[in-house]
Formats: structure tokens, C-alpha cells, sequence
């Protein structure tokens, strides 16, 4: 077999975020080992056609029609031969297409469901790093994984670092494993007084102090709804009760996160804060191979801290982060109606609708008010996702009279 048809062709959903365009890094440092495929975004015009002269893909793909069609005409006018596709349809043809091997799913919302679901089904290996695929699927999610034959790696770095630590048959994780232990950076308000969260702005929000990431996830990372998210993904991932999930803040995010085993021992993955090192891994799984990240130069750390999440103030800087047990510990389809709530409640608050500690007051309020039945179906997690949208909003919009 000659070395172009041993390559894997990867699909990329979402190119142009964050996630998308450091998996291209990683991808074009080993062109010998990987083919880009297809990419996708959702309004960047622009940069998805820089990303397509370079890299070449068979198809690209846009959420819109308007879009998809000024991303063909220049392709065109400089004479690619690109394939664009447009629509959300696009999105899951690409993902199941026959001759794509891996598919990174990095769009961030509850819009990548269907794209991850249909990359299960069709038995994909799925990189995993939006995470509403498993809060808003949840076992749905899980159970089209197993049935689709999938292999499915986490890309988020907490989630990756367990991953690493803990033992090779997920079969002994259960006697084996005591406790997950997720690290969090605690965000940019960490150290900032209770009472004046109500002034943060959007600006502020986003200002991460370790990673550089988008501005939705950014305020989720400032609310520590991003950690509580992780909890969910972490249940659904490796199986193990909410009881045995754990948060710890390491401002540093050098340990990324830790597996505390049955005789007390820890098992924990480190590394600069580069988004590079776990999609390296799960494209070379269970290889390795170079990321681009710099080495962790432990002559030149600062001294690693932890703080618990009963310190001082940090029941009112992240009051969201219980809700992660509270929505696991109810109905199936609790995890979905948070997800959508808070999708909601960060968009308006970006739009300064409402304030930075309303978010919260949101999010409660419509899991106060949803109770869902189990889904069952693609269908019925969109429409639990709708009717919490829904209920969200109607919570903005009295919050913002």
C-alpha cells in the first residue's frame, strides 16, 4: 500500500474556532500520516477559504446557504477545486462520509449534536471536543457510540489528561478507580470580591488567564459552568457515578486533571496549556507523536497550588458548578435543559442584555421549571433542547425589563 492511500483523511467540524485551527497545525506538521478531508465553519467566510487553498480538502462546508455560495465563488475564482456544501445537512453528510476515517467534532453547542451522532453511527473515530454532544446526548449519545462500533477520544484537556491516566480496559475502571479529579484554573475572577461580579463586563469575561479560547466558552471558563459541563461529560465518558467526580482549582493548568486509584495513589497527566498536546493524542492514538507544544520546562514552573471549592467566596464566584451533580442526579434529559439554558443566558449576557451574575439566576430558573421525560430519539433532544431555549429566553427577557 503506498503512503498516500495509508493516510487518514480527517474531517474537521469547525475549522475556524480555536480548536479547528490548532487541529490544522497538528495536521500540517505530519502531512505524511494525515489527508484533510473536509471543513466546516459556520460564518468565516474568509478564513475557511485560506484554510482551503492551503490545505486543499475535498469538501468544505458552511452553515448557510448565503455563506456557502460567496465561499464557492471565490474558491472558483481561484481555481480550487474544493467541493462547498452548505446547510446544517452538510454538516452530518460530511461527518458520515464513507471516506473519512476521523472526525474532529469542534463546533461549539448544541449544534454539533447531530454531526457527532452521525459520526457514531457510522463508526467513525469521533474526536470529541464539543461537549454538548455528550451533555446534550447523554446516554442517547453513548449508546450510538457503542452501537456504531466508534472509537471516541476526548479532546477537551481535562478529559484527554484522565484519559491518559487512567488503566487501558475501560472494563476495570469501576474496582479500579477510587476518584476523577478535575482540574479547573478558576477563571479570571478567582481572586475577585463576590459582591462585584454583577459589574464584570463581556470584555472581562473573556480575558482568560491561561488558554485563548472563544468568547462562549471563555464566560463559561469565568462562571465555572465550563467545569460543571466537564463533570457531566466526565460522567458519560468514563462511567463512574457523580459521587466519584471531583473539582479542584490549580490556577497554574499545569496538571490538567488526575485519577486517583483504589489505593490512593494518583495518576496525574501534565503539560504546558496548549490545546495542541491532546489533539495530537487523539489523532495518534494510541501512538504519539509531535504536537508543536513546547516542553514543560520544570526548571522555570512556578510552584503549583490547589485551592478546594469550599475556599472563601468561591460558593458565590461559581455557584453554577453544583448544578452539574444536581442536573446528573435527575432525569435523563436534566443535562440537556442546563446545557440549553446556559447557551441562552451567555449569549445575553454577551449582548448585555443581562448581567454577569444573572447567568446563573437563569439557568436555575428553567431547570426549576423543565422536567423532562427520557429521550429517546435525535428528535426528542432537540425539541427538549428548543423548549428550554424557549424558557430561557422568556427568563432573559424578564430579567432585562
Amino acid at each position: 500500500m503506498n503512503e498516500q492511500a495509508q493516510r487518514q483523511r480527517v474531517a474537521i467540524l469547525g475549522s475556524t474556532g480555536s480548536i479547528g485551527t490548532s487541529t490544522l497545525d497538528v495536521l500540517a506538521r505530519h502531512p505524511q500520516r494525515f489527508e484533510v478531508y473536509a471543513l466546516t465553519a459556520a460564518t468565516q467566510v474568509e478564513l475557511l477559504l485560506q484554510q482551503c487553498l492551503q490545505f486543499k480538502p475535498r469538501y468544505a462546508a458552511m452553515a448557510s446557504a448565503t455563506h456557502a455560495s460567496e465561499l464557492a465563488a471565490r474558491l472558483r475564482t481561484a481555481g480550487a477545486r474544493t467541493q462547498v456544501l452548505g446547510g446544517a445537512e452538510a454538516l452530518v453528510e460530511i461527518a458520515a462520509h464513507a471516506e473519512v476515517d476521523a472526525v474532529m467534532a469542534a463546533i461549539v453547542g448544541a449544534a454539533g449534536l447531530a454531526p457527532c451522532l452521525a459520526a457514531a453511527r457510522a463508526g467513525k473515530r469521533l474526536l470529541l471536543a464539543n461537549k454538548e454532544a455528550l451533555v446534550v446526548g447523554g446516554n442517547y449519545f453513548m449508546q450510538t457510540v457503542r452501537a456504531g462500533g466508534a472509537t471516541l477520544l476526548p479532546i477537551d484537556s481535562e478529559h484527554s489528561a484522565i484519559f491518559q491516566s487512567l488503566p487501558e480496559d475501560p472494563a476495570t475502571w469501576s474496582q479500579r478507580v477510587d476518584k476523577i479529579i478535575l482540574t479547573a484554573s478558576g477563571g479570571p475572577f478567582r481572586t475577585r470580591d463576590p459582591q462585584t461580579l454583577r459589574d464584570v463586563t463581556p470584555e472581562q469575561a473573556c480575558a482568560h488567564p491561561n488558554w485563548v479560547m472563544g468568547r462562549k466558552i471563555s464566560v463559561d471558563s469565568a462562571t465555572m459552568m465550563n467545569k460543571a459541563l466537564e463533570v457531566i461529560e466526565a460522567r458519560y465518558l468514563f462511567g463512574l457515578p457523580p459521587e466519584r467526580l471531583e473539582v479542584v482549582i490549580h490556577p497554574q493548568s499545569v496538571i490538567h486533571s488526575m485519577v486517583q486509584y483504589s489505593d490512593h495513589s494518583v495518576v496525574a497527566q501534565l503539560g504546558t496549556p496548549d490545546m495542541r498536546v491532546p489533539i495530537a493524542y487523539g489523532l495518534s492514538w494510541p501512538e504519539r507523536m509531535a504536537s508543536g507544544a513546547a516542553p514543560l520546562d520544570f526548571h522555570a514552573l512556578a510552584a503549583m497550588t490547589f485551592e478546594p471549592l469550599d475556599a472563601p467566596g468561591h460558593a458565590q464566584r461559581y455557584a453554577g458548578l453544583q448544578l452539574a451533580w444536581d442536573a446528573l442526579r435527575g432525569p435523563s434529559g436534566t443535562t440537556a435543559v442546563l446545557n440549553a439554558a446556559n447557551e441562552v443566558a451567555v449569549a445575553a449576557f454577551l449582548e448585555r442584555r443581562i448581567r454577569f451574575d444573572q447567568i446563573h439566576a437563569v439557568n436555575l430558573q428553567v431547570l426549576e421549571v423543565i422536567t423532562p421525560a427520557a429521550p429517546g430519539s435525535l428528535e426528542d433532544l432537540l425539541a427538549l433542547d428548543v423548549q428550554s431555549r424557549a424558557r430561557a429566553a422568556q427568563s432573559v427577557q424578564a430579567l432585562a425589563a
